[in-house]
């Protein structure tokens, strides 16, 4: 089954641009597909190409040249050239900027699995020659492109998760078994070589609390205590779980309330099938005791893939309890949006109402559930209720 990204366009539209094009993201989110239907689109278009694996041996040993011989292969009657998983490849910024330099004869399409020491490379060596683009686990509206049942396929996404080798086994203990193997690879291939061998135990039992705290306020001194770990180090790990794209933090929003809480930020993995795996714990979606979790968790994963360079994603809270899951951010201005598991009249809620009070550039805020869809106002501000399933990026958007 074909599932087309919606980063697909603008990777499509950038392959007549002479930056170096470069596709982040972690294992298993179809990199290596994207970057194939890429290349197939360029020979469409009339355009000369040629495709290296670096994790083949054979691929990778066609780059044991002198940089002469290498702008040579790269530049000589080619068009774009497409390179998979190209952390492989010595001093590849310093190749990269050579090609570009050249003049933009040669476009420079690359994918990586993010390690740390690739995005610190590439920052210092491609400044102004580089499109950086984040490939990630598929949004829900990508997911329903499956054909199924909106609902029936929410239902999937949330114990499931998005990760696109999933769609092709409608088995659960085979989606089980590929979800494990892939956090088993991300820890032995991509961790061990950025921790220290002495705290991977204590690394896997902080990847269980957070699965286990997902959407909950984060004491990272607290879990530091829990876990056996200095504050400072155990900041380090969730950093490095954050560069490889496993996981994200969502801080607080505050501006002049002084009973708002400040400096606060909860936690979330960027795929529900890989939080599950690390629970253990694949149920239904109706039978969870932390389905509140899920839906929370999946509408941060809807949001987070509608983020613009004039977005941001935060949540409030107030030193009551009063709490907004998500503050949605367009130039400042704030879309206020808030997940119930279930609801029956379209009553704003009142943490909702405080907000749009103090703030009064609010544009207005989106209740969603899995029950109800109905619109109403306050304070002027248009205050909509829509079902948790319907939540797509074009309307994110365009709620504005």
């Amino acid at each position: 089954m074909e599932v087309k990204r919606n980063i697909y366009k603008l990777l499509a539209d950038d392959l007549r641009r002479p930056e170096v094009s470069v596709i982040l993201g972690p294992r298993q989110v179809g990199k290596t597909y994207l970057l194939k239907m890429l290349e197939q689109n360029a020979r469409t278009e009339g355009l000369r190409t040629r495709y290296f694996n670096l994790e083949l041996p054979h691929d990778l040993r066609l780059f044991d040249k002198d940089e002469d011989e290498l702008l040579q292969m790269l530049t000589t009657d080619l068009d774009v050239v497409f390179i998979d998983e190209f952390q492989y490849l010595p001093n590849a910024s310093k190749l990269f900027k050579a090609v570009y330099d050249m003049g933009g004869k040669t476009k420079i399409v690359v994918t990586g699995s993010s390690a740390i020491e690739m995005h610190r490379h590439l920052k210092e060596s491609l400044a102004g020659r580089r499109l950086a683009v984040r490939l990630m686990p598929l949004s829900f509206d990508e997911y329903l492109q499956t054909g199924k049942d909106s609902r029936a396929l929410l239902d999937e996404y949330l114990v499931f998760g998005g990760l696109p080798g999933l769609i092709h086994h409608e088995v659960p203990d085979e989606k089980i078994r590929l979800l494990n193997e892939i956090l088993e690879t991300y820890i032995q291939k991509d961790i061990k070589a950025l921790i220290r061998e002495e705290n991977i135990r204590a690394f896997n039992s902080l990847l269980y609390l957070l699965a286990e705290r997902q959407g909950s306020l984060i004491s990272t001194s607290g879990l530091a205590n829990d876990i056996g770990l200095s504050t400072r180090t155990l900041e380090r790990h969730i950093s490095i779980m954050e560069q490889t794209y496993v996981l994200y933090s969502v801080y607080s929003y505050s501006g002049n309330i002084g009973n708002e809480l400040k400096k606060s930020r909860k936690i979330y993995f960027y795929d529900l099938g890989i939080r599950n795996a690390l629970l253990r714990d694949f149920s239904l979606a109706g039978e969870r005791k932390d389905i509140g979790t899920l839906c929370e968790s999946f509408a941060a994963v809807q949001l987070t893939s509608c983020l613009k360079p004039n977005m941001e994603l935060k949540f409030w809270r107030n030193k009551a309890g009063q709490e907004i899951d998500f503050v949605l951010l367009k130039n400042r201005k704030p879309l206020l949006i808030e997940i119930k598991t279930t609801m029956n009249a379209p009553e704003t809620p009142a943490a909702i109402k405080i907000f749009m009070k103090n703030y009064p550039e609010t544009t207005g805020a989106i209740v969603y559930s899995t029950s109800l869809h109905a619109d109403a106002e306050y304070l002027g501000k248009p205050v909509l209720f829509r079902k948790l399933e319907a939540m797509f990026q074009d309307e994110l958007i365009d709620a504005w």
